[in-house]
């Protein structure tokens, strides 16, 4: 045992997958951020609003405002080119997963599973040594260039990847999804005007095709591609799988083509070497290789690699600890890799009333919140919170003794009509964010 777990962590590999890795994660991550600039987002999700939903423990974390915000994109767009040339590597990627990880904590609504994702591998690459080959590091300082990684290095990312694909085939596992084909069922029509295949959307065998084969596909997917005899057709269904989710359902961003890329990693260092060799001024860096790059404590890796899966695989079932439909009350769903597994939609209002009862405000949402915010608030309960604790500031500030704040929630999910989602006789702003269970949820019904 204790050869084989040398041998997963020690063993002498070559860096040319790392390289391709940090090369191509670098471009992705260029590309997505003048995507995100040139559609007018900073200025949508990060200077507009007046309220952001911060994080439990994160609410120190604020935006900067205009031009601000425009000054971190920046950092993180120069920061994602030096990654993927390697230039000042190590500073790069620092300032890349600081910036980019900041921008994600000033609002839980603009969450997304890809993000996530990214500011794990930008956590990991921090430690590698992904600029000791092919690098302009390595042309300022060619006494850094090395050909060989301890193993570790390659697995630890092949391992962020296997989380995410398991986790998302484990979740697929549930009733709504392999039985009632849903969320499938609900959005495929809306693709009726596909070309040639457009007239199957309605059929329900294609909804469930859909659910059934993304379950398989996320579940094995990792395993055949650890594989070699079945590696390459492997890749052929990471293409079509992914390529087909970002044509169906777009809303999903660059995920697709971050999953197509960043699985290239599961390729033997022969391919990523043939693609390395094919790149500009190769040659020129093949000089004063060392041996092997060698960390300086090994067992203080070892133990933070210890300590980093366990995070990742624990975080991910913490929604066993609490009661209930998870799709319902979203208790420990986010960070657990469950990609596009529901559609679930809520209309809320709220009503501030005084500390004798007898003055009532009504509120207009639109008033505080952006049409995303207030979309992902309505079925979230610790939004709902966050957003009945800044009501209260804002009524208290208005000359409004005690100010008491109650909802009233209904929520539809995966075709269920809509129902009452929390106790509407409960005073929200007495209610403390925890990880503890919240009680003032209704429990789901199907009738």
């Amino acid at each position: 045992m204790m050869a084989t777990n040398r041998q997963f962590l020690w063993k002498p590999v070559s860096i040319a997958p790392l390289v391709i890795f940090r090369i191509g994660f670098g471009l992705l991550m260029f590309f997505s951020i003048l995507r995100f600039w040139w559609r007018g987002w900073i200025k949508e999700l990060y200077v507009t609003p007046s309220f952001h939903f911060t994080y439990w423990g994160f609410e120190w974390v604020k935006p900067l405002g205009n031009p601000g915000m425009y000054i971190v994109f920046a950092i993180i767009l120069i920061a994602a080119l030096c990654i993927a040339l390697g230039l000042f590597y190590r500073i790069a990627i620092i300032l890349f997963f600081l910036c980019f990880t900041y921008v994600e904590l000033i609002d839980v609504t603009t969450y997304l599973n890809h993000y996530y994702f990214i500011s794990l591998v930008a956590f990991i690459m921090i430690w590698l040594p992904a600029n000791k080959n092919y690098s302009l590091d390595c042309l300022l300082f060619p006494s850094i260039r090395t050909d060989t990684i301890p193993a570790w290095c390659i697995n630890i990312i092949r391992f962020q990847m296997a989380v995410v694909y398991v986790f998302a085939g484990l979740a697929k596992i549930n009733y709504d999804w392999l039985i009632l084909a849903e969320p499938m069922r609900t959005w495929l029509p809306a693709k009726s005007y596909f070309p040639v295949i457009g007239k199957w959307m309605y059929e329900s065998w294609m909804a469930y095709l859909f659910s059934w084969f993304g379950m398989f596909y996320d579940l094995f997917i990792v395993f055949f591609l650890l594989n070699n005899k079945t590696r390459n057709i492997s890749y052929f269904f990471v293409l079509v799988f992914h390529i087909a989710t970002a044509v169906f359902f777009p809303a999903i961003g660059m995920f697709p083509f971050v999953m197509i890329v960043c699985s290239l990693i599961f390729f033997p260092a022969a391919f990523h070497q043939k693609i390395l060799q094919r790149l500009p001024l190769f040659q020129q860096q093949n000089n004063k290789t060392k041996a092997v790059y060698n960390f300086n404590n090994n067992n203080l890796i070892l133990w933070g690699i210890i300590l980093y899966c366990l995070i990742q695989v624990l975080l991910p079932v913490r929604f066993l600890l609490y009661p209930g439909k998870l799709f319902w009350h979203e208790q420990g769903y986010r960070f657990s890799w469950r990609v596009m597994l529901m559609e679930k939609a809520g209309a809320a209002y709220f009503t501030v009333k005084d500390s004798t009862g007898r003055q009532f405000y009504e509120v207009d949402n639109k008033e505080f919140l952006t049409p995303l915010q207030e979309k992902m608030m309505s079925t979230q309960p610790d939004l709902i919170l966050k957003y009945a604790y800044h009501l209260a500031d804002v009524y208290k500030q208005k000359g409004i003794i005690e100010p008491k704040v109650y909802a009233e929630v209904y929520v539809t999910l995966n075709s269920v009509p809509s129902k009452l989602f929390i106790d509407s006789t409960v005073n929200l702003a007495a209610q403390k964010i925890s990880w503890k269970n919240y009680d003032w949820v209704l429990p789901w019904q199907t009738k």
